[in-house]
C-alpha cells in the first residue's frame, strides 16, 4: 500500500474519532437529562415556557407594606436565616420607596428547616412580635442581625422595639403561631416555590429568586405598562 495512502488514513481518522467521541458524549448529556432539547421553533412549547399564575389571597390581616390599593403585588416568600433573602431584603425596600404608591409588598413565611434551624423560631418570634404592631421592624431587625438568630436576641430585639416583654416572651415559648408560619409554609409548595426567596408579581412567579434591583423594577414597569 503506498506510504501516502497511509498518511491520509490517519489524517482523517484522528478527526473523525474526535466527531464520534463528541457525538457520543452529547448523546449522553441529552438522555441523563443535562441538556434540554429545544422545540423545532427554537423556543420551548408554551406548556413549559409559561408557568400557572399563582392564585395568592391578600387582606389586610396579612403583612403588607405600601399601599394596599397598589395595582402591583409582590408577594415574597421568605425565610430569617436565608443569604439570599437578606441580600433581597434591601432590593424589595428600594423597590417599595421608588414605588410607594404602585406596589405593595407581602411577607410569607416559608423557613427550610433542614438547612436553617432557626427560621422556624424567628418566624415565629416575627410573628410575636406582628403582635405587638411591630413585625416589619423585627423582620429588619432579623436580616440586619442575621448571624445572631437564637431565642436571646428575638427578646434583645423585641425590648429594643419597646414590645412588652412579658408578653412577647409568653408568645414564643408557647409557640402561639406555629400553625400561622406553617400554614404560609404550605400555601408556597402549593403554588410551586421550591426556595427562597420565592417572589410573584401579581401572580406571576419571579425566576431568579434574588434578583438585581433592576431586574426587579424592569418587571415592575411591565406590569405597570400592561
Amino acid at each position: 500500500m503506498p506510504k501516502i495512502t497511509l498518511q491520509l488514513d490517519t489524517k482523517y481518522l484522528i478527526p473523525l474519532a474526535i466527531v464520534i467521541a463528541g457525538a457520543i458524549i452529547a448523546l449522553a448529556i441529552i438522555f441523563s437529562g443535562g441538556v434540554s432539547l429545544p422545540s423545532k421553533s427554537g423556543n420551548q412549547p408554551s406548556s413549559q415556557k409559561e408557568e400557572a399564575k399563582a392564585e395568592i389571597t391578600v387582606t389586610k390581616e396579612n403583612h403588607v407594606q405600601g399601599n394596599f390599593e397598589s395595582p402591583v403585588t409582590i408577594v415574597e416568600f421568605s425565610d430569617f436565616q436565608c443569604p439570599f433573602c437578606q441580600s433581597f431584603h434591601p432590593t424589595l425596600q428600594k423597590i417599595l420607596a421608588e414605588f410607594p404608591n404602585q406596589v405593595r409588598w407581602v411577607y410569607r413565611h416559608f423557613p427550610l428547616d433542614q438547612i436553617h434551624p432557626q427560621a422556624r423560631p424567628a418566624a415565629e418570634a416575627s410573628e410575636c412580635a406582628a403582635e405587638q404592631g411591630k413585625f416589619w421592624e423585627f423582620a429588619d431587625g432579623l436580616f440586619e442581625n442575621q448571624s445572631r438568630l437564637g431565642e436571646s436576641f428575638y427578646k434583645e430585639l423585641a425590648s429594643q422595639l419597646g414590645l412588652n416583654s412579658n408578653q412577647f416572651e409568653s408568645c414564643i415559648s408557647s409557640r402561639k403561631y406555629k400553625d400561622k408560619v406553617e400554614s404560609d409554609y404550605q400555601e408556597g409548595i402549593k403554588i410551586g416555590v421550591r426556595g427562597t426567596p420565592g417572589s410573584f408579581i401579581n401572580g406571576e412567579p419571579v425566576p431568579g429568586g434574588a434578583v438585581p434591583y433592576n431586574t426587579l423594577k424592569a418587571a415592575v414597569e411591565r406590569v405597570l405598562s400592561q
